[in-house]
């Protein structure tokens, strides 16, 4: 009898993490607990170490892929590619471990010039359609063709320019349609070959790219930084798509069941109406709060809150959840223990042991000696400091003083030499984990509390001041604006990850409250 290589995310449970990675494994746990997740269907680790060994999918497992591909078609009444009612499935990679090394979603997979009309007569809306078909290219040339995302993001801005906004979700379905054609001859020229029109290639060559993405040099680092093995593989994540951009009664959102940069209990996240999947933590817009989503759909925010007290009830720790709102309908898209501060660890395991959540035993598990040494680190003294530059969201809390740079490689090259550093983006993307990893601090214009730069630097104990809207940076330059005040590379920064303070110059330290 030939192995399984495929689950139904109704089949698994949160035990089987080793084979189903954990995002799939968790899928599959909430399913079983009554959350509402968009149905799919998990790869397991096993088809990616099968895979890596013998560099092609083996016959079996691509029979099961499509065995597993019709059962979805026929739960939902939809075909993958369809041309008049099509199935659109996301791709996701998740590994045992979370590991912010791994690949990026890629979301709209089935969508074509033919099925592209068919998502327009489902939903009555062109300008959705074309707005899906157009990130589909893009995620597409960028993560399974491996092509410079900055080709397609300066076609984007040349056209959000042309048509006189500085949005996405104000492009006219004229200007997507544009987009979509510009897209699709960047991936001609680049590789020499079309952008892909047969639905099953597109979701083929995605899989493929899930697996080879462990092999990375970004994910070997984090991993070797981590101490994760490297024989573990990751799994593929297939599920059906919800869509969060198809007006001002959807969206997407990241939400913490308590605070994870201070470890305060109580609603904490950000929302984006009228956005997709990687929007949010990709840190391209700044965020609503929460609250804010609570004065804009009041039953929908009750009904997440809700699902935040049972996960982190039944999981008994601090849940990292993926939302998506479409047409006022809630679906979780993912969910995970989520990663911390070094403060917020403690105050947690103390609040859960407190809450009878939890026993003093596991309390003490759950925090580490790396995690104590971080509570050690030094604090600015404020009264020697100037008045601040600016300020941001307080992401990850510390006191961090360095030279700016705006590049990734700068960073290592730099903190070779023994130079502290502090990285200055627009948004970092996982491209930038080196950079960070090398950095005292990470300092970005866009995004929230739950933007990539912002979750990665909690997970590192790197501080980090995000969404600091006055700066303007010139990472091709090497330099930023701060209102008429212009910081070049090499200058000079201290951020102040628990204010969210930004200051020009280098301000002392003092020993940490702990140490005092």
């Amino acid at each position: 009898m030939s192995a399984k290589y495929i689950y139904s995310f109704d089949e698994g449970n949160k035990e089987l993490k080793e084979l189903l990675g954990g995002k799939g494994a968790n899928l599959a746990e909430m399913m079983r607990i009554g959350i509402p997740v968009p149905p799919g269907f998990t790869i397991t680790t096993a088809a990616c170490k099968e895979y890596l060994q013998n560099k092609e999918l083996s016959l079996e497992i691509e029979l099961q892929i499509t065995k597993a591909l019709r059962n979805l078609e026929d739960q939902m009444q939809k075909r993958l590619g369809d041309k008049n009612n099509p199935l659109l499935v996301s791709v996701r990679s998740g590994a045992k471990f979370s590991m912010p090394g791994m690949m990026e979603t890629i979301l709209n997979v089935g969508l074509n010039d033919q099925s592209v009309e068919g998502l327009i007569s489902q939903t009555n809306n062109p300008r959705f359609a074309w707005d899906a078909y157009r990130r589909l290219i893009q995620m597409y040339g960028k993560t399974v063709l491996d092509l410079d995302n900055h080709l397609f993001s300066l076609e984007l801005e040349r056209i959000k320019k042309s048509q006189g906004t500085e949005i996405d979700h104000e492009l006219s379905v004229e200007s997507l349609k544009d987009l979509v054609v510009k897209y699709k001859s960047i991936i001609k020229k680049e590789t020499g070959s079309d952008f892909p029109q047969n639905p099953r290639v597109q979701l083929d060559t995605s899989i493929l790219a899930v697996f080879n993405s462990w092999n990375t040099d970004r994910a070997k680092l984090y991993r070797r930084r981590e101490r994760i093995p490297d024989d573990l593989g990751t799994a593929v994540n297939i599920g059906t798509m919800v869509f969060g951009n198809m007006g001002n009664d959807s969206g997407t959102g990241v939400c913490f069941t308590r605070n994870p940069a201070t470890g305060e209990s109580g609603v904490y996240g950000d929302y984006l109406q009228n956005a997709q999947g990687e929007d949010v933590v990709s840190g391209i817009r700044n965020t609503l709060s929460l609250e804010e989503l609570n004065k804009i759909a009041p039953e929908t925010f009750n009904q997440l809150t809700e699902i935040m007290y049972k996960l982190e009830t039944h999981y008994r720790d601090l849940c990292d959840i993926e939302f998506t709102i479409e047409r006022g309908k809630l679906w979780i898209l993912q969910t995970r223990i989520g990663k911390r501060t070094a403060s917020a660890a403690f105050r947690i395991a103390t609040q859960l042991v407190d809450e009878h959540i939890i026993t003093m035993d596991e309390a003490l598990l759950r925090v580490s000696g790396l995690q104590l040494s971080m509570l050690l680190f030094p604090q600015f003294e404020k009264k020697l400091a100037p008045p601040a530059l600016t300020k941001g969201m307080a992401a990850s809390p510390g006191a961090a003083v360095g030279r700016a740079v705006f590049d990734s490689s700068t960073a290592t090259e730099w903190a070779a030499k023994g130079e502290s550093v502090i990285l200055i983006r627009r948004e970092t993307n996982p491209d930038d984990l080196a950079g960070m990893l090398a950095s005292v601090g990470i300092l970005t214009s866009r995004g929230g509390k739950t933007s990539h730069a912002a979750v990665v630097a909690r997970g590192l104990g790197k501080t980090a001041v995000c969404g600091a809207e006055e700066i303007e940076v010139n990472e091709n330059g090497k330099f930023a604006l701060i209102r008429n005040i212009q910081i070049n590379e090499g200058e000079y920064l201290s951020i102040d990850g628990s204010t969210g303070e930004v200051f020009n110059s280098k301000i002392p330290v003092s020993p940490s409250s702990v140490v005092q």
